[in-house]
């Protein structure tokens, strides 16, 4: 199959699972994250391409409010979460606790590791509540992130995408890197593991986080001829402590 023809055959896989989610009342979170530029989003606009917008939506929260800053963390994060029949994508989620703040001094020391704490626990109670949660790392290598990002800022249709904080991580790199390998440590469990997909190759990236999803949960009239669940192991991996 060329990428399209794969694309299109695995957006009807989305569908029936959407179809299935509905009926059943089950509640799917998806969980993106990933180096700036690793192809989060455009994922995410393929995962919903086709579906009822009435029933799966995306979640890109902005910075907190003075109001959310006072509250508990994972507070504005909570009511976000799946309703019975709904799909959820976070576009970046807590886990910019995990990387993002400690690396860029937007949390203290003992918010860091109250987080650290805290989020295995929350997962686990999603968990035994009965939502299906996918937690998907998308990496990308140093050379590729400059590379996308000198292209956003030479493309006027993309240059909103692009601030000081993404030129700030590539000079952190190497910090980044260590915070993320520590959240993976930390937050990696049976019940909510971490799914790492090497974004270098934006469309095969794309399709093997659209068929991780769907190989993983059985739902009716599954499969097409021609259509293969198994993943691509050189783009998508589950963490073992050794990335």
């Amino acid at each position: 199959m060329s990428y399209k023809e794969e694309l299109r055959a695995l957006q009807l896989e989305l569908v029936k699972l959407q179809k299935w989610v509905q009926k059943e009342n089950k509640r799917i979170l998806i969980i993106f994250e990933g180096r700036d530029t690793a192809g989060k989003g455009g994922a995410i606009r393929r995962f919903m391409r086709f579906l009822n917008p009435r029933t799966a939506r995306a979640v890109a929260l902005s910075k907190p409010t003075d109001r959310e800053r006072g509250q508990w963390y994972f507070q504005r994060y909570i009511k976000e979460l799946p309703s019975t029949g709904e799909i959820v994508f976070f576009d970046r989620s807590w886990y910019n606790r995990g990387v993002v703040e400690p690396v860029m001094g937007f949390c203290s020391n003992d918010e860091y590791k109250r987080f650290l704490r805290q989020v295995p626990k929350l997962e686990r109670m999603l968990w035994e509540d009965g939502i299906i949660l996918f937690k998907l790392y998308f990496s990308i290598d140093i050379n590729e992130q400059k590379k996308r990002l000198r292209a956003r800022g030479q493309n006027p249709f993309k240059q909103w995408k692009l601030s000081t904080m993404d030129m700030e991580a590539q000079r952190k790199w190497h910090e980044f890197t260590r915070f993320k390998e520590f959240m993976f440590e930390k937050t990696h469990r049976d019940y909510s593991p971490w799914v790492l997909i090497d974004g270098n190759d934006k469309q095969r990236a794309r399709l093997e986080s659209i068929r991780y999803v769907v190989a993983n949960i059985e739902y009716k009239d599954k499969g097409q001829p021609g259509l293969s669940f198994e993943p691509d192991r050189t783009i998508i991996a589950m963490y073992n402590g050794n990335h």
